[in-house]
C-alpha cells in the first residue's frame, strides 16, 4: 500500500507519498480501505517534529478518516465488511489503508457523503469532550470559542449553538466573520481589530491559543467560568493569575485527545455517536469542507493550513 511519509522534520516538501508495509487488523481492530483522511494543526506539528505519534501508533500523520471496512480483527463485534465508516485514529490516517480500535469507529451518519465524513471525528469528539463533557456548556450560558473559521470552531459553534448556548468566535478575516455568522455566531470578533474581551463574560472558552491569550481569557472568564485550551499556537508559557481565578471561582483545563487510552477514547466516540450523530443527520449541524485534494498531493494541503485562509476543513481524498 501507499502513505504520506515524513521523511525527516521540516517544511511540507517532507512529505512524501511512496509504498509502505500493509497494514493488517490485529485483535480488536478494524482495518479501514480510506476514502479520505483530514488535515489538523497536529499534523503540522508532526511533521515539524514537534509532536511524536504515542507509542504503539501508526508514524504517518492523519487523525481521522473516513473509508470502508475491509476487514475485521479477532473479537470484533457489530460492523461488517463493506460498511462505510468514519474514524477517530492516534495516527496512520494518510495512508491507502489503515488499522483501527473498534472503539473508535463510527458509522457514516445519514445525508453525509463517504469522503466529507473524514473531517467529522477528530472535531466532534474534541469539541464535545471539552465543551460539552469536562467545560459542561448548558442551554442559555454564553460560549467563546477562537479560530472560528478553522474545523474546530466551525464545528464549536454550530454545537454550542444547537444545545442553546450564545456563541461568540473570533476570526481573522471579514469572509469568516460572516461565514460565522451564518453557522449560529451572535458575534464574530475580528481579532485584527478588536478585543474579544470587550463582549464577555463567557462562561466555557475553547482556545487554541494558549499562552498568547491567557491572561485575556482568564479577564474575560465569568464567574464559575471554564476555559478549555486545546492548542499552544500562541506560545506553551504564560504567567496565570491565580487570584483572577479564585475571585471568579474559575477553571482552566489543558486537554488532549491523541495520547489518551483507548477506553477513553472509545467513550467519547460513544458519547458523540449518541448525541452529535442524531444533529448531523437531521441538518442541524454539518461538515464544513473548505477544499479536497488528492492524498499524495498532502504538502500542498499542509501548506494551505499553514496559510489559514481556509474555513473549515482541509480533506485528503484516497
Amino acid at each position: 500500500m501507499h502513505a504520506i511519509v515524513i521523511r525527516e522534520p521540516g517544511d511540507p516538501g517532507v512529505l512524501e507519498w511512496t509504498e509502505v508495509p500493509d497494514a493488517a487488523a490485529g485483535p480488536g481492530e478494524v482495518l479501514v480501505e480510506v476514502a479520505a483522511s483530514a488535515v489538523n494543526r497536529a499534523d503540522v506539528m508532526q511533521r515539524r517534529g514537534f509532536y511524536e505519534p504515542p507509542p504503539g501508533a501508526s508514524p504517518y500523520p492523519g487523525l481521522e478518516v473516513s473509508g470502508r471496512i475491509a476487514a475485521l480483527g479477532e473479537g470484533v463485534g457489530g460492523w461488517r465488511v463493506g460498511d462505510e465508516v468514519c474514524a477517530l485514529l492516534a495516527g496512520g490516517g494518510y495512508a491507502e489503508k489503515v488499522a483501527i480500535p473498534a472503539g473508535q469507529l463510527l458509522p457514516v451518519p445519514a445525508g453525509v457523503g463517504l469522503v466529507e465524513a473524514a473531517g467529522l471525528p477528530e472535531v466532534a469528539c474534541t469539541v464535545w469532550s471539552n465543551v460539552f463533557q469536562l467545560g459542561g456548556l448548558k442551554a442559555g450560558e454564553t460560549f467563546l470559542v477562537h479560530g472560528g473559521g478553522s474545523g474546530i470552531g466551525t464545528m464549536a459553534i454550530q454545537l454550542a449553538r444547537a444545545f442553546g448556548a450564545r456563541v461568540l468566535c473570533t476570526v481573522g478575516t471579514a469572509e469568516k466573520a460572516e461565514r460565522c455568522r451564518e453557522l449560529g455566531a451572535e458575534r464574530a470578533v475580528n481579532y485584527r481589530e478588536d478585543d474579544f474581551v470587550a463582549y464577555g463574560p463567557y462562561d466555557v472558552i475553547l482556545d487554541n491559543m494558549g499562552a498568547k491569550y491567557l491572561a485575556r481569557n482568564v479577564e474575560s472568564l465569568a464567574t464559575g467560568g471554564r476555559l478549555m485550551v486545546i492548542g499552544l499556537q500562541g506560545g506553551a508559557r504564560a504567567e496565570l493569575d491565580l487570584n483572577a481565578l479564585l475571585r471568579k471561582r474559575a477553571a482552566v483545563h489543558a486537554t488532549s485527545l491523541r495520547a489518551r487510552p483507548l477506553d477513553e477514547k472509545a467513550a467519547i466516540v460513544a458519547a458523540v455517536r449518541e448525541h452529535v450523530w442524531p444533529l448531523l443527520e437531521k441538518g442541524d449541524v454539518r461538515p464544513i469542507v473548505d477544499r479536497t485534494l488528492p492524498m499524495a498531493e498532502a504538502a500542498e494541503a499542509h501548506r494551505l493550513l499553514e496559510a489559514s485562509g481556509h474555513i473549515g476543513k482541509i480533506l485528503l481524498s484516497g
